[in-house]
């Protein structure tokens, strides 16, 4: 992690300490954020970390699902100004256990120095940052109150769990490009439409890399009528011997992050060329979720997530044609049609 300068006090401050966590709690943004130009830098980050306390409720397997829900309601509160931060952590940060990685029980600790900085924007982005967590916090809440091991009901509830955890966040951040730069704002509702298919995308290849890890903490996020359909319960679920009939439940799901993420191209292409460190943020994701999910595709009978995660050699790779391509718009559309070659296909979403 880097080094940090603590005030008189002894104590991390202010942006000091948003780069500090940043990379304790997610190695992938604190690569890719500093990519952006220096008016995003700081309402992105903070962003991300209000949506990573979000999900630190969720994941915490201490809580129960009523705890979740209060818990989710006061931060709400907190990012809204309504309740005291220091209030929401003293609370909080005792009943996290053991498995709640020692970064994010920082971040928890530390959340009235986040807090004070997202109270400083302006009024645009303060509205967006506290949309997203809303919607986000009140979203996951739900999902949390019934989970199982035996998937959810249907494609649609696959979307709306997307949506809740990865599609809002897309739209908070369009809001915040577009509240950046004019030029960008000028293609405001067609990279809103856009924006919620980006973030299934990416959402949708983490679900697929994560089925095993998920399934051992007593969770599964795939659609039961997509398996059912092709004659597998996942009910049965097991690493026991790969069924060919959930690797074709696989290929279904894969087919569909696949179009989801042609959507995230064409979300990216709508930032103007000149806006490098933007296309940078998104083209960097958008790279790393494609060669995922062709991992995945390519192997199908997978039992652990570290089967099918992406070397530092590929991440590399994917900043250097970045780097090559990030100026055109023919460029980057080859290399992801090259990159997604072999990968099954669903109709245009």
């Amino acid at each position: 992690m880097p080094q940090w300068q603590p005030d008189k006090s002894g104590q991390l401050c202010g942006e000091a300490y948003q780069d500090y966590i940043l990379e304790g709690v997610s190695r992938t943004f604190a690569l890719t954020i500093p990519q952006l130009p220096s008016g995003l830098r700081n309402p992105v980050s903070n962003a991300y970390l209000l949506c990573r306390i979000a999900d630190t409720i969720e994941d915490e397997p201490a809580l129960s699902a009523e705890q979740k829900r209060y818990f989710s309601r006061q931060f709400i509160k907190v990012v809204a100004g309504e309740v005291p931060s220091e209030t929401f952590a003293a609370e909080f940060c005792p009943l996290l256990s053991e498995h709640t990685p020692e970064a994010e029980k920082d971040l928890i600790r530390n959340m009235p120095q986040v807090i004070r900085i997202t109270h400083s924007f302006s009024d645009n982005q303060r509205a967006a940052m506290l949309r997203c967590i809303r919607i986000m916090a009140n979203g996951m809440a739900t999902f949390q109150s019934n989970p199982s091991p035996n998937g959810l009901k249907d494609l649609s509830q696959l979307d709306s769990y997307c949506y809740h955890v990865a599609g809002v966040v897309g739209e908070m951040l369009t809001e915040l490009f577009c509240d950046y730069s004019e030029e960008i704002g000028k293609n405001r509702e067609r990279m809103l439409k856009l924006a919620t298919s980006f973030g299934q995308g990416l959402q949708m290849t983490n679900i697929l890399k994560d089925i095993w890890e998920d399934r051992s903490r007593g969770a599964c996020w795939l659609p039961q009528d997509i398996f059912r359909e092709c004659g597998f319960d996942l009910r049965n679920l097991s690493k026991d011997g790969h069924d060919p009939a959930f690797g074709a439940g696989l290929e279904k799901l894969i087919a569909i992050a696949h179009a989801h993420l042609r959507n995230a191209l064409a979300y990216t292409l709508l930032i103007p060329k000149r806006e490098t460190g933007i296309r940078k943020f998104c083209f960097w994701a958008l790279g790393m979720a494609v060669l995922t999910l062709r991992k995945i595709s390519a192997n199908r009978s997978f039992t652990s997530g570290n089967e099918v995660k992406i070397s530092r050699r590929a991440v590399k790779a994917t900043i250097l044609a970045t780097q090559l391509a990030v100026g055109s718009d023919t460029m980057p559309r080859w290399l992801f049609n090259m990159t997604a070659l072999g990968l099954p296909r669903a109709a245009a979403l």
